[in-house]
C-alpha cells in the first residue's frame, strides 16, 4: 500500500482485527517507518497505554477519549497511522481519517462493524465507505465450530444478553463471544411481554 490510504480490518469479536493490525504495523517498523499507535481510552481491557491482541501480541499505544485529539498527537513525520476499535470513537473519527489521509499518511484501523445486536456499530458505515482496502475476518462460532462467524453475541451470566442491554460493555471471552448467523441470539424481553398482552409501563413522560 502506498500514502494516501485507509486499510480498515473489520469483523466480530475473536477473529484476529488487532492481531492482524499489529502484523501490519511491525511490518512497518521493520521498514523502518514512523508509526503511531492510537487506541480509545474508553477500551479498558488492557492496563496500560498498548493494544493487546488475544494471542498475546503488544503494542505501545497512545489512548485519547476523543476523535478530534488524535490530530494533536500526530506529528507531520509520522508515516503510518494505526487506530484500534474504530466503532468506539465518536463521529468526528471519519472527518479525522479523511484529514490523516489527504496529508499523506499510511492509516489502519480495526473496528467491530456490527454491535451486539447485529446493527451497525457507531460510524462503521461511513468508515467502510472511505476505506481504501477493506479486510473482513471471520471467526470460529463458538457455539457449532464453523468457520463463518459474523456476529458478536453478548453473554450475561451465560446467556445471551437481551435486545434492552446497553449498547457499550467492555468485555472479554467471559462476556462476548463470536457466532455465526444461525448460532446467533438476540431475546426481546418487551417484545415477549408485548406478545402476551402486558402493558409496559412508560417512563419518558
Amino acid at each position: 500500500m502506498n500514502n494516501y490510504s485507509f486499510e480498515l480490518i473489520t469483523g466480530p469479536m475473536s477473529c484476529g482485527k488487532t492481531e492482524e493490525l499489529l502484523r501490519r504495523v511491525k511490518r512497518c517498523i521493520i521498514a523502518k517507518k514512523k508509526v503511531k499507535v492510537i487506541s480509545p481510552e474508553v477500551d479498558t481491557r488492557t492496563n496500560g497505554d498498548y493494544i493487546e491482541s488475544r494471542n498475546g501480541l503488544w503494542l505501545d499505544a497512545i489512548k485519547v477519549k476523543h476523535a478530534i485529539q488524535i490530530l494533536s498527537q500526530v506529528k507531520p513525520d509520522d508515516e503510518v497511522i494505526a487506530i484500534d476499535e474504530l466503532q468506539f470513537f465518536d463521529s468526528n473519527i471519519v472527518k479525522v481519517i479523511t484529514k490523516l489521509m489527504n496529508e499523506g499518511k499510511r492509516v489502519i484501523g480495526t473496528g467491530l462493524e456490527l454491535d451486539f445486536k447485529a446493527e451497525p456499530f457507531g460510524s462503521m458505515p461511513q468508515l467502510l465507505c472511505i476505506a481504501t482496502d477493506v479486510t473482513k475476518l471471520h471467526a470460529v462460532c463458538m457455539k457449532c465450530g464453523c468457520f463463518e462467524a459474523t456476529r458478536t453475541q453478548r453473554l450475561i451470566d451465560g446467556k445471551p444478553a437481551d435486545k434492552s442491554s446497553p449498547l457499550i460493555m467492555i468485555g472479554g471471552d467471559e462476556t462476548y463471544e463470536a457466532r455465526c448467523i444461525k448460532c446467533y441470539e438476540l431475546p426481546d424481553k418487551n417484545h415477549e411481554k408485548n406478545k402476551h398482552g402486558l402493558k409496559l409501563l412508560n417512563f419518558s413522560k
